[in-house]
């Protein structure tokens, strides 16, 4: 087991390059947290650690903007779905989450990583048809619910889906802030049911909030400069083999 310093150490850089990614990109706060966090204690634990930092960001990203009401008409059967899938997936003994499960909500954490990875880095540009969306943005939203109490990640499924919608660029951002914060409570409410949220990392999570908008406000920053297509490879990239550190190599 690392020493406490080096575990701080770890979660000062994850949080800090989570939230960069989440000033370059607009998303990845969470998968990126988890996934650094995961390489030093469970992902449950990590996922308490991440919920207030990403709930605060995705608020203020799903918030801010013209289109919010549009949106949510839009996107309510997914957005209910993922919300009711993550407690229907709990109630089913999917919810990984705990300390007595940690190594196999690693290795799904890990495929889940994989999986995310792949479809950014082969550039797979998907096309929902609008006469779908009335059953495919559910079955998406329950399936992002699934993943969420497994893997304390919420970006897979749904934020492929969403991105598939046609959805100009500042609407999507937006779209996927207000996806973010509704999965972000959520999980919430099955981390304090588990108990794996508690006023200790609940403490903690109130700090990396702090790191995290250090983070966030220097990828705003640095957006400017960056070519955006590089900086999504190296992301994707960096993920797909994070995922296959976790899913197969971490002990």
């Amino acid at each position: 087991m690392p020493d406490s310093s080096f575990i701080i150490a770890v979660a000062a850089f994850a949080f800090v390059l989570a939230g960069f990614v989440k000033g370059v990109l607009g998303q990845g706060l969470p998968t990126v947290a988890i996934g650094v966090l995961s390489l030093v204690m469970s992902p449950g634990e990590g996922a308490a650690l991440v919920v207030i930092p990403a709930l605060l960001t995705n608020i203020w990203q799903g918030w801010r903007g013209p289109s919010l009401m549009p949106l949510i008409r839009r996107l309510w059967p997914t957005l209910a779905a993922s919300f009711i899938g993550t407690f229907v997936a709990t109630a089913l003994g999917l919810g990984l989450l705990t300390p007595e499960t940690a190594a196999l909500a690693r290795k799904a954490l890990g495929i889940a990583l994989m999986l995310y990875g792949i479809l950014g880095v082969s550039r797979i540009r998907l096309q929902v048809p609008p006469r779908t969306e009335p059953w495919l943005g559910p079955v998406m939203g329950a399936a992002n619910g699934a993943v969420s109490t497994a893997t304390g990640v919420f970006m897979f499924p749904v934020i492929p889906y969403i991105q598939s919608l046609g959805l100009e660029r500042d609407d999507l951002v937006q779209a996927q802030g207000i996806s973010f914060t509704v999965s972000t409570l959520a999980l919430t409410f099955v981390l304090l049911g588990s108990g794996t949220l508690n006023a200790s990392n609940a403490a903690g999570s109130f700090v990396a909030m702090m790191v995290t908008f250090v983070g966030m406000f220097l990828g705003q920053y640095v957006r400017k400069f960056v070519h955006p297509e590089l900086f999504r490879f190296l992301f994707f990239t960096g993920m797909l083999v994070l995922g296959v550190h976790l899913a197969f190599i971490h002990r």
